[in-house]
Protein backbone atom coordinates (compact mmCIF):
# COMPACT_ATOMS: atom_id res chain seq x y z
CA UNK A 1 0.00 0.00 0.00
CA UNK A 2 1.42 3.10 -0.97
CA UNK A 3 1.83 5.44 2.01
CA UNK A 4 0.38 9.11 1.52
CA UNK A 5 2.17 12.15 2.30
CA UNK A 6 -0.10 14.07 4.89
CA UNK A 7 2.82 16.81 6.04
CA UNK A 8 3.46 17.98 2.94
CA UNK A 9 2.40 21.58 2.68
CA UNK A 10 1.57 22.26 -0.63
CA UNK A 11 -1.63 24.27 -2.47
CA UNK A 12 -2.39 22.20 -5.15
CA UNK A 13 -3.44 24.83 -7.30
CA UNK A 14 -1.55 27.83 -9.51
CA UNK A 15 -3.41 30.64 -11.32
CA UNK A 16 -5.74 30.90 -12.84
CA UNK A 17 -2.68 31.19 -15.76
CA UNK A 18 -3.04 32.44 -19.83
CA UNK A 19 -2.54 29.22 -21.76
CA UNK A 20 -2.03 29.72 -24.82
CA UNK A 21 -4.65 26.82 -26.07
CA UNK A 22 -7.11 26.46 -22.78
CA UNK A 23 -7.51 30.56 -22.42
CA UNK A 24 -7.56 30.93 -18.57
CA UNK A 25 -6.40 27.69 -17.18
CA UNK A 26 -6.62 26.44 -13.83
CA UNK A 27 -4.25 24.67 -12.94
CA UNK A 28 -3.89 21.01 -10.60
CA UNK A 29 -0.50 19.71 -9.47
CA UNK A 30 -1.01 16.73 -7.69
CA UNK A 31 3.18 15.67 -7.50
CA UNK A 32 6.16 15.98 -5.75
CA UNK A 33 8.38 18.27 -8.21
CA UNK A 34 9.14 16.63 -10.93
CA UNK A 35 8.13 13.44 -10.94
CA UNK A 36 7.83 12.22 -14.89
CA UNK A 37 8.34 9.19 -17.04
CA UNK A 38 10.09 10.96 -19.76
CA UNK A 39 13.20 13.46 -19.20
CA UNK A 40 12.43 15.73 -22.47
CA UNK A 41 15.20 17.57 -23.88
CA UNK A 42 13.08 20.53 -24.04
CA UNK A 43 11.29 20.59 -20.85
CA UNK A 44 10.81 24.03 -19.44
CA UNK A 45 10.96 22.75 -16.12
CA UNK A 46 14.33 21.30 -16.39
CA UNK A 47 15.82 17.85 -15.90
CA UNK A 48 14.13 14.70 -14.72
CA UNK A 49 16.03 13.99 -11.46
CA UNK A 50 14.51 10.28 -11.62
CA UNK A 51 12.43 8.92 -14.26
CA UNK A 52 9.56 6.44 -13.02
CA UNK A 53 6.45 4.47 -14.42
CA UNK A 54 4.69 3.86 -10.91
CA UNK A 55 2.05 4.81 -10.08
CA UNK A 56 1.02 6.39 -6.34
CA UNK A 57 -1.28 8.19 -4.31
CA UNK A 58 0.94 11.07 -3.01
CA UNK A 59 -1.94 13.02 -1.32
CA UNK A 60 -5.29 13.06 0.20
CA UNK A 61 -7.67 13.66 -2.29
CA UNK A 62 -9.60 15.48 0.22
CA UNK A 63 -6.92 17.90 0.53
CA UNK A 64 -6.59 18.55 -3.18
CA UNK A 65 -10.32 19.06 -3.97
CA UNK A 66 -10.54 21.61 -1.17
CA UNK A 67 -7.80 24.03 -2.62
CA UNK A 68 -10.01 23.38 -6.20
CA UNK A 69 -12.69 24.38 -4.49
CA UNK A 70 -11.63 27.20 -2.86
CA UNK A 71 -10.21 28.52 -6.00
CA UNK A 72 -13.31 28.11 -7.68
CA UNK A 73 -15.17 29.87 -5.38
CA UNK A 74 -13.16 33.04 -5.53
CA UNK A 75 -15.11 33.60 -8.47
CA UNK A 76 -11.89 34.37 -11.49
CA UNK A 77 -12.35 33.79 -15.03
CA UNK A 78 -11.49 29.93 -15.06
CA UNK A 79 -11.46 28.18 -18.84
CA UNK A 80 -10.37 25.13 -17.67
CA UNK A 81 -9.98 23.15 -14.84
CA UNK A 82 -5.99 21.61 -16.12
CA UNK A 83 -4.11 18.42 -14.64
CA UNK A 84 -0.88 19.71 -15.72
CA UNK A 85 1.91 20.99 -13.26
CA UNK A 86 5.42 19.55 -12.72
CA UNK A 87 5.54 16.20 -13.71
CA UNK A 88 3.01 13.52 -15.53
CA UNK A 89 -0.01 13.61 -14.08
CA UNK A 90 -1.52 10.18 -14.33
CA UNK A 91 1.52 8.41 -12.25
CA UNK A 92 -1.10 9.66 -9.32
CA UNK A 93 -3.49 7.10 -8.85
CA UNK A 94 -6.35 9.28 -7.99
CA UNK A 95 -6.78 11.20 -10.88
CA UNK A 96 -9.81 9.18 -11.95
CA UNK A 97 -11.51 9.66 -8.30
CA UNK A 98 -10.46 13.80 -8.59
CA UNK A 99 -12.17 14.23 -11.91
CA UNK A 100 -14.88 12.29 -11.21
CA UNK A 101 -15.55 14.49 -7.74
CA UNK A 102 -14.55 17.70 -9.50
CA UNK A 103 -17.27 17.33 -11.66
CA UNK A 104 -19.66 17.24 -8.72
CA UNK A 105 -19.39 20.80 -7.50
CA UNK A 106 -18.76 22.67 -10.85
CA UNK A 107 -19.62 22.68 -14.28
CA UNK A 108 -16.21 24.19 -15.81
CA UNK A 109 -14.65 21.57 -18.11
CA UNK A 110 -11.65 19.41 -16.90
CA UNK A 111 -8.51 18.65 -18.89
CA UNK A 112 -5.64 16.73 -18.47
CA UNK A 113 -2.10 17.49 -20.32
CA UNK A 114 -0.55 14.41 -20.70
CA UNK A 115 2.94 12.64 -22.13
CA UNK A 116 0.85 9.63 -23.40
CA UNK A 117 3.21 7.12 -21.74
CA UNK A 118 0.73 5.51 -18.86
CA UNK A 119 -2.22 5.40 -21.61
CA UNK A 120 -0.65 1.90 -22.34
CA UNK A 121 -2.73 0.80 -18.92
CA UNK A 122 -5.95 -0.01 -18.94
CA UNK A 123 -6.23 1.88 -15.60
CA UNK A 124 -5.17 5.06 -16.44
CA UNK A 125 -6.98 5.45 -19.68
CA UNK A 126 -10.12 5.01 -17.65
CA UNK A 127 -9.18 7.18 -15.16
CA UNK A 128 -9.46 9.70 -17.37
CA UNK A 129 -12.09 8.83 -19.25
CA UNK A 130 -14.82 11.39 -16.77
CA UNK A 131 -12.41 14.07 -18.66
CA UNK A 132 -13.61 16.91 -20.63
CA UNK A 133 -10.37 16.95 -22.77
CA UNK A 134 -7.34 15.12 -23.15
CA UNK A 135 -3.79 16.57 -24.55
CA UNK A 136 -1.74 13.62 -25.21
CA UNK A 137 1.97 14.57 -26.50
CA UNK A 138 3.55 12.08 -29.20
CA UNK A 139 6.64 13.80 -30.22
CA UNK A 140 8.34 10.35 -31.95
CA UNK A 141 7.06 7.76 -34.07
CA UNK A 142 9.85 5.48 -33.69
CA UNK A 143 11.92 4.10 -30.75
CA UNK A 144 15.32 6.03 -31.88
CA UNK A 145 13.54 9.75 -32.02
CA UNK A 146 11.68 9.08 -28.56
CA UNK A 147 14.93 8.39 -26.92
CA UNK A 148 16.62 11.44 -28.46
CA UNK A 149 14.02 14.09 -27.93
CA UNK A 150 11.98 12.71 -24.85
CA UNK A 151 14.54 10.81 -23.17
CA UNK A 152 12.19 8.12 -21.65
CA UNK A 153 12.15 5.31 -18.60
CA UNK A 154 13.93 1.99 -20.18
CA UNK A 155 10.16 0.09 -19.94
CA UNK A 156 8.98 2.50 -22.20
CA UNK A 157 7.78 1.50 -25.93
CA UNK A 158 6.79 3.68 -28.43
CA UNK A 159 5.19 1.82 -30.55
CA UNK A 160 3.33 0.55 -27.33
CA UNK A 161 2.23 3.90 -26.05
CA UNK A 162 0.67 4.83 -30.05
CA UNK A 163 -0.88 1.50 -29.55
CA UNK A 164 -2.73 2.69 -25.80
CA UNK A 165 -3.44 6.11 -28.15
CA UNK A 166 -5.61 4.60 -30.30
CA UNK A 167 -7.37 2.37 -27.89
CA UNK A 168 -8.03 5.59 -25.66
CA UNK A 169 -9.72 7.53 -28.60
CA UNK A 170 -11.93 4.45 -29.11
CA UNK A 171 -13.18 4.94 -25.53
CA UNK A 172 -13.03 8.40 -25.01
CA UNK A 173 -15.91 10.42 -25.61
CA UNK A 174 -14.25 13.95 -25.05
CA UNK A 175 -12.02 16.14 -27.28
CA UNK A 176 -8.19 14.64 -27.53
CA UNK A 177 -6.01 17.20 -29.23
CA UNK A 178 -2.97 15.65 -29.64
CA UNK A 179 0.35 17.80 -28.86
CA UNK A 180 3.51 16.92 -31.06
CA UNK A 181 6.57 19.72 -29.90
CA UNK A 182 8.96 19.76 -32.80
CA UNK A 183 13.08 20.37 -32.15
CA UNK A 184 14.78 21.69 -34.37
CA UNK A 185 17.17 18.81 -36.27
CA UNK A 186 15.62 16.08 -33.69
CA UNK A 187 12.37 15.23 -34.86
CA UNK A 188 11.04 17.72 -38.11
CA UNK A 189 12.75 15.55 -40.85
CA UNK A 190 10.94 14.47 -43.71
CA UNK A 191 11.33 11.03 -42.88
CA UNK A 192 10.04 11.04 -39.39
CA UNK A 193 7.25 13.72 -40.62
CA UNK A 194 5.70 10.59 -42.67
CA UNK A 195 5.83 8.25 -39.66
CA UNK A 196 4.62 10.57 -37.83
CA UNK A 197 1.58 11.09 -40.14
CA UNK A 198 0.96 7.46 -39.95
CA UNK A 199 0.57 7.39 -36.26
CA UNK A 200 -1.49 10.84 -35.98
CA UNK A 201 -3.80 8.85 -38.96
CA UNK A 202 -4.20 6.14 -36.70
CA UNK A 203 -5.00 7.97 -33.50
CA UNK A 204 -7.79 10.56 -35.38
CA UNK A 205 -7.44 13.35 -32.79
CA UNK A 206 -9.65 16.25 -32.96
CA UNK A 207 -7.28 18.55 -33.29
CA UNK A 208 -3.28 18.29 -34.38
CA UNK A 209 -1.53 20.88 -32.19
CA UNK A 210 1.90 21.75 -33.23
CA UNK A 211 4.34 23.42 -30.84
CA UNK A 212 8.35 24.08 -30.29
CA UNK A 213 10.82 25.14 -27.62
CA UNK A 214 9.43 28.52 -26.39
CA UNK A 215 10.41 28.76 -23.12
CA UNK A 216 14.06 28.07 -21.74
CA UNK A 217 14.44 24.14 -22.40
CA UNK A 218 16.30 21.63 -20.09
CA UNK A 219 19.10 20.97 -22.81
CA UNK A 220 20.72 24.21 -24.28
CA UNK A 221 20.25 21.88 -27.56
CA UNK A 222 16.85 22.20 -27.78
CA UNK A 223 16.79 24.38 -30.54
CA UNK A 224 12.69 25.72 -31.70
CA UNK A 225 11.45 24.88 -35.15
CA UNK A 226 10.80 28.57 -37.24
CA UNK A 227 7.62 29.59 -37.57
CA UNK A 228 7.95 29.09 -41.30
CA UNK A 229 8.56 25.41 -40.91
CA UNK A 230 5.63 25.15 -38.41
CA UNK A 231 3.99 26.47 -41.33
CA UNK A 232 5.17 23.92 -43.94
CA UNK A 233 4.57 21.34 -41.43
CA UNK A 234 0.88 22.14 -40.47
CA UNK A 235 0.55 22.09 -44.14
CA UNK A 236 1.75 18.90 -44.45
CA UNK A 237 -1.10 17.78 -41.50
CA UNK A 238 -3.83 18.76 -43.02
CA UNK A 239 -7.11 20.42 -42.02
CA UNK A 240 -6.58 19.39 -38.23
CA UNK A 241 -3.48 20.78 -37.75
CA UNK A 242 -2.92 24.15 -35.66
CA UNK A 243 0.30 26.38 -34.50
CA UNK A 244 -0.17 26.78 -31.14
CA UNK A 245 -0.73 30.59 -30.93
CA UNK A 246 0.07 33.39 -27.99
CA UNK A 247 -2.42 33.50 -25.24
CA UNK A 248 -5.21 36.23 -26.09
CA UNK A 249 -8.03 36.61 -23.91
CA UNK A 250 -10.11 38.84 -21.60
CA UNK A 251 -8.28 40.36 -18.50
CA UNK A 252 -8.61 38.38 -15.80
CA UNK A 253 -10.62 39.94 -12.29
CA UNK A 254 -7.77 41.57 -10.31
CA UNK A 255 -6.84 39.11 -7.51
CA UNK A 256 -7.11 41.03 -3.93
CA UNK A 257 -4.95 39.04 -1.77
CA UNK A 258 -1.19 38.58 -1.50
CA UNK A 259 -0.09 38.34 -4.87
CA UNK A 260 3.33 37.39 -4.02
CA UNK A 261 2.26 34.11 -3.10
CA UNK A 262 0.45 33.83 -6.54
CA UNK A 263 3.65 34.23 -8.34
CA UNK A 264 6.03 32.12 -6.41
CA UNK A 265 3.28 29.54 -7.37
CA UNK A 266 3.20 30.69 -10.69
CA UNK A 267 7.13 30.27 -11.63
CA UNK A 268 7.88 27.11 -9.74
CA UNK A 269 5.58 25.16 -11.84
CA UNK A 270 7.22 26.69 -15.05
CA UNK A 271 9.05 29.51 -16.15
CA UNK A 272 6.88 32.77 -16.70
CA UNK A 273 6.95 36.15 -18.27
CA UNK A 274 5.65 39.49 -16.78
CA UNK A 275 2.94 39.85 -19.04
CA UNK A 276 2.22 36.04 -18.41
CA UNK A 277 1.54 36.74 -14.41
CA UNK A 278 0.56 39.97 -15.34
CA UNK A 279 -2.53 38.44 -17.16
CA UNK A 280 -3.48 35.74 -14.79
CA UNK A 281 -3.56 37.99 -11.68
CA UNK A 282 -5.14 41.15 -13.39
CA UNK A 283 -3.06 43.47 -12.20
CA UNK A 284 -1.16 46.27 -14.28
CA UNK A 285 2.62 45.48 -15.57
CA UNK A 286 3.42 47.73 -13.01
CA UNK A 287 2.23 46.68 -9.78
CA UNK A 288 3.42 43.15 -10.68
CA UNK A 289 6.81 44.12 -11.47
CA UNK A 290 7.21 46.00 -7.93
CA UNK A 291 6.12 42.74 -6.32
CA UNK A 292 8.93 40.70 -8.76
CA UNK A 293 11.51 43.49 -7.81
CA UNK A 294 11.08 42.31 -4.45
CA UNK A 295 10.93 38.74 -4.55
CA UNK A 296 14.17 38.77 -6.60
CA UNK A 297 15.76 41.44 -3.70
CA UNK A 298 14.87 38.23 -1.45
CA UNK A 299 16.08 35.54 -3.96
CA UNK A 300 12.93 33.54 -4.18
CA UNK A 301 13.26 34.31 -7.92
CA UNK A 302 15.89 35.27 -10.55
CA UNK A 303 15.36 36.44 -14.14
CA UNK A 304 16.24 33.83 -17.05
CA UNK A 305 16.95 35.39 -20.83
CA UNK A 306 15.94 32.94 -23.59
CA UNK A 307 15.14 33.80 -26.68
CA UNK A 308 15.88 38.01 -26.06
CA UNK A 309 12.73 37.36 -23.78
CA UNK A 310 12.87 37.33 -19.78
CA UNK A 311 11.47 34.72 -17.52
CA UNK A 312 10.99 34.30 -13.98
CA UNK A 313 11.84 30.76 -12.36
CA UNK A 314 12.48 29.90 -8.59
CA UNK A 315 15.73 30.70 -7.15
Amino acid sequence: MTAINKNHKQTFVYGPVPSRRLGYSLGIDILPYKTCSLDCIYCQLGPTPKKTVERKNYFPVNDVLSCIKQAVDLGHRIDYITFSGSGEPTLNKSIGELIRKIKEFTDIPVAVLTNSTLLTSEDVREALLAADLVVPSLDAATQEIFFKINRPHPSLKVSEILAGLIEFRKQFKGKIWLEILFVKGINDSHHHLMELKKAVDKIRPDKIHLNTVVRPPAEISAHPVSMSGLEKIQTFFGDKAEIVAEFQGKDQMPYQEDISERILDMVKRRPVTLDDIASSLGKHRNSVLKELNGLLQQNKIKTVIYKKKSYYEPS
